[in-house]
């Protein structure tokens, strides 16, 4: 049954138009945007090289925090979850379900995103697939966790509007395509500690052969991910 709920929560996000925009729309034209055109000063480096790490860690966002905050919060408000309730899926069953389904997303996205970021001539420079993949699963973990919260605790339409704007803080502020050394110092301190921070960072170093493990970024993204995903397990209801 979870895997049915999986399939079926899948099948709906690739089918949703608003959720196509923000899981594969958007980071691709981000990504052909800030690599082509000469919107950013990165002395040394290659554009492409320095966004492709960045979109990936946005791609994770769109998925597992915003689409999945603002469905699940429309789902509790529509009956859907209620009606699950219901049903012998029970509710680690659902978050599951959830799960495998931003999972089977994120691999279609990570897909597109880099055969489009190979198109336009990244080159990654990585010691192998482990750490990449270990960050997008911690990232996913986190995020997921956040927006779970966030939907278990706002109304629906509180959900909708909270989503986008942390959404485009956190693009805004998380090293996504601005690299954080450009902000006050007193910011940078703080900006290191936001979870689209660390999943930015650890992918970029990894992807781009920086010296040594970025275990800080790990820290900081195992931390959201405890504490997102224990306070969504406790707030989280049906209805």
């Amino acid at each position: 049954m979870v895997l049915a709920q999986a399939g079926a929560e899948m099948r709906a996000m690739l089918r949703n138009g608003e959720q196509l925009l923000l899981t594969m729309v958007i980071p691709i034209l981000v990504l052909v945007g800030f690599s082509t055109a000469p919107l950013l000063d990165l002395p040394g480096e290659r554009r492409i090289d320095y966004v492709t790490p960045g979109v990936l860690a946005l791609a994770i966002m769109s998925t597992a925090f915003t689409g999945q905050a603002i469905a699940t919060g429309f789902e509790r408000r529509y009956g859907v979850l209620k009606r699950l309730g219901a049903t012998p899926l029970s509710r680690p069953g659902l978050m599951l379900a959830k799960t495998l389904a931003i999972v089977g997303v994120e691999i279609v996205q990570v897909v597109l995103i880099v055969a489009v970021a190979l198109a336009l001539g990244w080159r990654p420079v990585s010691a192998g697939p482990v750490g990449p993949i270990l960050f997008v699963v911690v990232g996913t973990a986190a995020f997921s966790g956040l927006g779970l919260l966030m939907a278990g605790t706002l109304r629906a339409e509180a959900t909708l509007a909270a989503a986008n704007l942390v959404y485009l803080v956190l693009l805004g502020l998380g090293g996504v395509v601005f690299p954080i050394d450009r902000f006050p110092g007193a910011m940078q301190g703080v900006l290191e500690l936001l979870p689209i921070t660390a999943l930015t960072t650890g992918l970029r170093l990894l992807l781009t052969g920086g010296s040594g493990f970025p275990y800080s970024e790990l820290f900081v993204l195992l931390g959201w991910a405890v504490a997102g995903l224990a306070l969504a397990a406790l707030t989280f209801r049906w209805e």
